[in-house]
C-alpha cells in the first residue's frame, strides 16, 4: 500500500475505534489485502492492534489470520496470546501448515504446548507439530507438507484431471512425479503437460534433474538454491528421497528478508529481532551487552594510548590527529568486512579461495591507505606547516588500513570456522584491531622521529 493511502486508512481506523463505529471498522478492514492490514496492525498501538485484530476475527476469520500471518510469527503470536488454546486452534486452521506452525512456535511456552496438544488430537492436525519438530530455520521447518505430486506411471490426460480437482494444497507451480516406491524421481512444467497427447506418460516428459533440498538443510541454502536456478518452487524429501513438502518462493523471499536483516542488526551488535518500535526495555537489554563488550575492548585501545602519553606530552598536536587514523581504520574494515560476510552468506567465498580474496583486500587496503594518506598528509602539512607530521600520519593510515583489510577477511573466516556466527562477532574484534594498530603505528612512529628526528615538532 501506498504510505499516502496507508496513513489516510490508518487515520480512518483510529477515528472509527475512538467512534466505537465497530461496523464501519470492520466494512473498513475487510477491504484491505492481508499485506496492507498487517502493515496496518504494525502502525497501530499494542491496544488498538488488538481491538481491531478482535474484531476482524469475528467477521471474518480467515481475512484476520491472513493479515496476522503477513505481519509475523512473533507479532502474531502476540496477537494470540491473551486468547484460549481452544480458539488459537480454530484460528490456525485457516492457515497453511508452515505459518500456523511459525506462529504457534511464538507462543509462550505452556500456551504454545495446550495449542499443539488439542491439534495432534484433529484427523490430520499432526503436520504442524510434525513442522515444529524440525530445527529452526531449516527446510522442514518452512515447508508445506501439502505438496501436489503424481505417479510416473500416469498420462498427460489423467495428470490434468487430477490438477484441476486438486483441493487443499499448496499453489502448484510444477508437477512432481514420484515412482512406485514414492521417491522422487521427476519434476515437469504445466507448460509441457499441456502441449504433449493426453496419452503421453508423465514418465517420458518428466525432467529428472531435480533440484531438491534435504528438510534438514539450511534454509539460507534453501534461498541461494531457489535464487540461483530462478526456481518458483523447490521440493524438500526426506533421507530416502521421498517428497516430504515444498517451499514456494514467497517463503523464499521471507527468509532472504529475515536473514540479510538479522545480518545486517548483527554487523552492528543488534539483535535481529529489535525492531522501530520495540519497546525501550527491550531494546535496552539487547543492546547494553554487546556495548559493554565494546566499552572493555576500547579499554584495550586506551590502553595503547597510555604507553604514549610521555610522546603526546612532546608533541600535543598528536591528539588532534588520534581518532582520524582510528576512524579510517574503523571505516576501511567495516567495508571489507561487510564484502566478506556477504560472500559467506552467499556461498560466493569458500576455504578453497580464501586466499585469492585475501590478496585482493589486501591490496585494495594498501591503496586506500595510500590515496587517503597522502591527502591527509598534505592537509595536515598546509594546516599545521610539519611535514613530518603529515608523513606520520599518511603512513599510520597505509599500515592501519592493511591491518583493517587483512582483518575484516580473516576474522570472519576464522568465527566461521569455530561455527561462530561472522555477522555477530566480527564487529567488536575489528574494531578492536584497527583502534589499537592505529594508535600504535601513529604514536610508535611519532615516537620514532622525537627520538630520532632531533625533537622535530
Amino acid at each position: 500500500m501506498a504510505q499516502r493511502k496507508l496513513d489516510v486508512v490508518l487515520d480512518s481506523v483510529k477515528r472509527l475505534q475512538r467512534m466505537g463505529a465497530t461496523s464501519n471498522l470492520v466494512n473498513l478492514l475487510q477491504k484491505q489485502h492481508p499485506a496492507d492490514l498487517a502493515q496496518l496492525f504494525s502502525e497501530l498501538s499494542d491496544k488498538d492492534r488488538q481491538a481491531a485484530f478482535s474484531v476482524l476475527v469475528e467477521r471474518n476469520s480467515r481475512l484476520a489470520m491472513e493479515g496476522l500471518s503477513e505481519l509475523g510469527p512473533e507479532k502474531g503470536a502476540l496477537l494470540l496470546a491473551g486468547r484460549s488454546a481452544d480458539d488459537i486452534v480454530k484460528l490456525t486452521q485457516e492457515l497453511a501448515s508452515d505459518d500456523a506452525a511459525a506462529i504457534i512456535d511464538y507462543l509462550p511456552e505452556e500456551l504454545s504446548s495446550a495449542v499443539l496438544e488439542q491439534i495432534q488430537r484433529r484427523p490430520a492436525g499432526g503436520e504442524v507439530g510434525e513442522l515444529l519438530e524440525y530445527p529452526e530455520q531449516t527446510a522442514g521447518r518452512i515447508m508445506n507438507p501439502k505438496v501436489f505430486a503424481l505417479s510416473e506411471d500416469m498420462t498427460a490426460g489423467e495428470a490434468i484431471t487430477a490438477v484441476q480437482t486438486a483441493r487443499d494444497v499448496e499453489v502448484v507451480f510444477y508437477l512432481y512425479i514420484f515412482d512406485s516406491r514414492r521417491h522422487l524421481v521427476g519434476v515437469a512444467s504445466l507448460r509441457r503437460l499441456l502441449l504433449v497427447p493426453s496419452t503421453t506418460p508423465l514418465k517420458r516428459i518428466m525432467t529428472t534433474d531435480i533440484i531438491s533440498v534435504r528438510a534438514d538443510t539450511d534454509q539460507e541454502e534453501v534461498a541461494r538454491l531457489v535464487a540461483s536456478y530462478n526456481l518458483l518452487a523447490i521440493p524438500v524429501v526426506d533421507e530416502e528421497n521421498k517428497l516430504v513438502g515444498v517451499i514456494t518462493v514467497d517463503d523464499v523471499i521471507d527468509v532472504i528478508k529475515d536473514e540479510a536483516t538479522e545480518d545486517v542488526y548483527r554487523l552492528a551488535g543488534v539483535s535481529g529481532d529489535d525492531r522501530v518500535f520495540t519497546s525501550p526495555s527491550e531494546s535496552l537489554r539487547k543492546r547494553l551487552p554487546w556495548l559493554q563488550v565494546n566499552l572493555i575492548t576500547a579499554f584495550l585501545a586506551a590502553s595503547v594510548v597510555a604507553i604514549f602519553e610521555g610522546t603526546i606530552a612532546q608533541w600535543a598536536t598528536l591528539a588532534v590527529f588520534m581518532p582520524v587514523v582510528a576512524g579510517m581504520g574503523g571505516n576501511a574494515a567495516m567495508q571489507t568486512l561487510t564484502v566478506i560476510v556477504r560472500g559467506i552468506a552467499l556461498g560466493e567465498l569458500t576455504f578453497e579461495n580464501t586466499r585469492k580474496a585475501l590478496l585482493k583486500e589486501a591490496v585494495v587496503g594498501v591503496a586506500n591507505g595510500f590515496g587517503c594518506g597522502i591527502v591527509a598528509a598534505l592537509i595536515v602539512w598546509v594546516w599545521k606547516g610539519n611535514l613530518w607530521l603529515g608523513t606520520i600520519l599518511g603512513a599510520a593510515m597505509v599500515i592501519n588500513m592493511f591491518v583493517a583489510a587483512t582483518a575484516g577477511t580473516l576474522i570472519p573466516l576464522g568465527l566461521r570456522a569455530l561455527k561462530v556466527d561472522p555477522a555477530l562477532a566480527s564487529s567488536v574484534f575489528i574494531t578492536t584491531l584497527t583502534d589499537v594498530f592505529g594508535f600504535l603505528s601513529f604514536l610508535g612512529l611519532a615516537t620514532l622521529v622525537l627520538k630520532y628526528g632531533g625533537g622535530i615538532q
